[in-house]
C-alpha cells in the first residue's frame, strides 16, 4: 500500500538524518539522491519528518511509528490519509481542539505537554509555557514586509496567483508557509524579471523597528548583520543614515550587496569582524549614534521553523551563549557615543540570553535600560524574540 511505502521512506530519512545538519538542508540532499521520488512523495515525506520532530521530547519511550502517528494527530486539523490508514481512531478525532487532543493523549498515552519543550525553567519572564509548547504543533507563517508604495502591486499579484494572505498592517502580510514567492513574482513587471517589492522578514523581527528611533544623518552600526534584515528596517525608518555593517562570515557580507541594492540602500560600509576580539584595528576611529546587536544565540525562539533543534539542543549550551553575548556586548559598547542607544536583540526564549545579559550590561557597564520586551511570536505563528533598548 502507498501509506506503508510512505512509512518506510520516513524511517529511511530518520535513519539517515544526522543531527549536525538542518532538515532544510538535509532533505533536498536526500531527495537528490533518491530521484525516483516524485513531487508528491517528497511533499509527504517532508510533512511526516517535520511533524515527527514537532513532538519534541514528548513520549520518548514509545516506538518511532507511534510517535509519528501521535505527531500527525496533533499537527493536523483535517483527515489525513496516512494517519487514517494506520490509526483511524486518531484520525476520527483530528478536527478536535488542541486542548481536547492533549486531554485524550494524556489519558491514553500519558502524554505531558511539558515534555515537548523541556527547557521551560529557562524561559524569559512573561512567556506562557503552555501556549509556547502548543505552538510547535502548527507551522509558522511566512511573513513579508512590503516596500512603501508597493502595497497595491503586491496584493494584486498575490490575488491573481490565488494566494491567501492576512494583512497585519499596511506593510506586513502573513502568507502560508511554503508559498513560492520567487515564482509568483518572477515576471510581475511587464514580463521582465525584477526583484520583488518586499522583504521576507518574520513578524517579530519587523517589530524590533519600534526600538531603533534613528535620527537623520546619524552613524549606526549593525554589528552582527547576518542577512541584513535589521539594517533594512533601520534604513526604512531613516534613509539618511550613515551605516556600517559587520559580520564574522565573509560570505554573508558578500550576499548583502544585492539585497541592499534591491531595497535602495547603496551607501554603507562593510567590515569583516570577530567581535569576540578587540575590533580596534578596524574601528579605532569610529563612534556611533546607535548600535544594533542582534546577538548570536540559541535560536530557541525560531525552533517552530526548525523543530529538529528541540531534540538536538543540550541545556549546558545556554550558559555558553550567555557568556558569548556578554563578551560581544562589551566589545561593541565602547564604540557607542554617550547618551546613545544599544539595541540588544536575540531570537531566544531563554532568560540567560535575554534579561540576564541586559542586567549585566546595566550593572557592570553603566548602561541604562530604557525599554525591554519579549515579542511573543508564538501567539501569531511567528518567531519569538527579545529586544531591549539601552542607553550608554
Amino acid at each position: 500500500m502507498r501509506e506503508e511505502q510512505q512509512l518506510k521512506t520516513f524511517k529511511r530519512i530518520l535513519e539517515a538524518y544526522t543531527n549536525d545538519t538542518p532538515l532544510s538542508k538535509f532533505l533536498p540532499s536526500f531527495f537528490k539522491k533518491n530521484k525516483q521520488m516524485g513531487a508528491n512523495d517528497r511533499r509527504i515525506a517532508s510533512k511526516l519528518i517535520y511533524n515527527y520532530f514537532r513532538l519534541g521530547l514528548a513520549l520518548a519511550n514509545l516506538a518511532i511509528e507511534d510517535r509519528l502517528f501521535i505527531a500527525m494527530f496533533l499537527c493536523n486539523i483535517v483527515s489525513d490519509p496516512f494517519l487514517n490508514y494506520f490509526r483511524p481512531g486518531l484520525d476520527e478525532k483530528i478536527s478536535h481542539t488542541v486542548k481536547d487532543k492533549i486531554a485524550f493523549l494524556e489519558s491514553e498515552y500519558g502524554f505531558k505537554t511539558e515534555d515537548v519543550f523541556p527547557f521551560v525553567d529557562h524561559f524569559s519572564a512573561g512567556i506562557d509555557a503552555l501556549k509556547f509548547s502548543h505552538s510547535f504543533f502548527s507551522q509558522p507563517d511566512l511573513y513579508i514586509r512590503i516596500h512603501p508604495g508597493k502595497e497595491k502591486l503586491v496584493k494584486t499579484v498575490l490575488e491573481e496567483a490565488a494566494v491567501q494572505y492576512q494583512e497585519l498592517n499596511k506593510l506586513t502580510l502573513a502568507l502560508p508557509n511554503g508559498t513560492k514567492l520567487d515564482s509568483i513574482f518572477s515576471d510581475f513587471d511587464s514580463g521582465v524579471i525584477k526583484t520583488p517589492p518586499f522583504e521576507i522578514q518574520d513578524l517579530s523581527s519587523q517589530q524590533t523597528l519600534a526600538f531603533y528611533k534613528p535620527n537623520r544623518y546619524e552613524s549606526w552600526w549593525d554589528a552582527c548583520a547576518a542577512s541584513g534584515g535589521k539594517s533594512l528596517l533601520l534604513f526604512s525608518q531613516e534613509p539618511d543614515i550613515k551605516l556600517v555593517v559587520s559580520d564574522i562570515r565573509e560570505s554573508v557580507l558578500n550576499n548583502l550587496d544585492e539585497r541592499f541594492i534591491r531595497a535602495g540602500l547603496r551607501t554603507y560600509q562593510k567590515k569583516l569582524l570577530d567581535l569576540t576580539k578587540n575590533a580596534d584595528p578596524e574601528l579605532h576611529s569610529y563612534s556611533f549614534d546607535g548600535i544594533i546587536l542582534d546577538a548570536p544565540c540559541s535560536g530557541s525562539g525560531t525552533w517552530g521553523r526548525t523543530p529538529e533543534m528541540i531534540s538536538q539542543f543540550e541545556e549546558y549550551k545556554i550558559k555558553g551563549f550567555h557568556n558569548l553575548q556578554k563578551s560581544i556586548a562589551c566589545n561593541v559598547i565602547k564604540y557607542l557615543k554617550p547618551g546613545k542607544p544599544l539595541i540588544y536583540i536575540t531570537c531566544s526564549v531563554f532568560k540567560e540570553e535575554n534579561e540576564d545579559v541586559v542586567n549585566y550590561l546595566v550593572s557592570k557597564l553603566n548602561m541604562k535600560l530604557e525599554a525591554i520586551e519579549v515579542l511573543k511570536g508564538y501567539e501569531y505563528k511567528a518567531d519569538t524574540m527579545f529586544v531591549a533598548r539601552l542607553i550608554k
